[in-house]
């Protein structure tokens, strides 16, 4: 009797164990890991939301990590991520730099590596991303157009180490000041792409210039905070033109409600179906190295409601 116990529990030992190794292949083989620079909001939110769909459609789940802006906790993620091994990794790097060796060891996984919304310095990917300086050109076109003889601005640019920060002032630059050199650029700033900062500098700038006459920012948290302090400071009226970028929730009620002028969509579901598209390539052959841009969508008050 008590050969046979010993023989049911190494039988039933051995089951597990089956039963684990295969949890594991089938798992990483139908998992997704979207690794994220920060939370699910604004639009990496709506990117991984729309990936989500798509991917539940095809019979995979998707597994959302966020470093919250450090590049160290990011790291370690990838780390784990790559040791559950997925089926593909969707990444979105807090450092260009420092998560290149993170790439270099999931390229040695096996593991396929697709990078979108922001840079990376090195290893092997596939690319999803907008033409940032088109998003520039877009507020830089819309400006020209709009602006009085003689305008006064101010620009909020994002982290100005950032390949997308300095493509959308580039994109800018081109469309708006070197088209139209009548119109003053008051000063610029790095406002780290929030809100809070641009509300800071905004608040300092009023004091130092009478006459502002529009806000231009590399995205829509910045703008926004450029309007509060002219709003507190009971420096903003209809006149002043405010752009934008991302199209999120509040910029564009900020645009049906005249606050803002305009603000440059990044579509989500362009970019979703792209990088899946990609992504199923590459579970059939192996890692790409395909190169894929999606173009900005222009939101002013004439069509705001079709994106609410």
């Amino acid at each position: 009797m008590r050969y046979v116990k010993q023989g049911m529990l190494l039988l039933l030992a051995l089951c597990m164990l089956v039963m684990a190794a295969g949890c594991g292949s089938s798992g990483g083989g139908k998992t997704i890991a979207f690794v994220s620079h920060d939370e699910k909001a604004g639009f990496p939110g709506q990117l991984c939301t729309a990936i989500e769909q798509l991917a539940t459609a095809q019979g995979y789940q998707v597994e959302f990590t966020s470093a919250k802006m450090d590049a160290n906790a990011q790291i370690d993620q990838m780390n784990t991520t790559i040791d559950n091994k997925p089926a593909a990794i969707i990444l979105l790097p807090v450092d260009a730099n420092a998560l290149k060796p993170s790439v270099e060891k999931a390229n040695k996984a096996g593991i396929p590596v697709l990078v979108t919304n922001r840079d990376i310095a090195g290893g092997t990917v596939a690319q999803v991303h907008s033409d940032e300086r088109q998003a520039g050109r877009v507020q830089g076109e819309y400006m020209a157009k709009h602006l009085k003889q003689g305008a006064k601005i101010v620009y909020f640019m994002g982290e100005s180490s950032l390949v997308s920060s300095q493509e959308r002032w580039a994109g800018f630059k081109e469309a708006c000041l070197d088209k139209r050199p009548d119109i003053q650029l008051l000063a610029s700033t790095d406002a780290s792409w929030n809100e809070i900062e641009a509300l800071k500098a905004m608040t300092l700038w009023l004091k130092l210039f009478p006459e502002i006459d529009a806000i231009v920012a590399a995205n829509d948290d910045m703008a926004l905070g450029g309007v509060r302090a002219m709003k507190a400071a009971g420096r903003f009226n209809s006149d002043i033109l405010v752009c934008g970028i991302d199209a999120g929730e509040k910029a564009l009620k900020a645009v049906a409600a005249g606050d803002m002028s305009l603000t440059v969509k990044q579509d989500p579901d362009k970019s979703a179906e792209t990088i899946m598209g990609i992504i199923q390539k590459m579970l059939t052959s192996g890692q790409s190295t395909d190169d894929e841009k999606v173009p900005f969508i222009a939101i002013t008050k004439d069509n705001v409601a079709q994106f609410q």
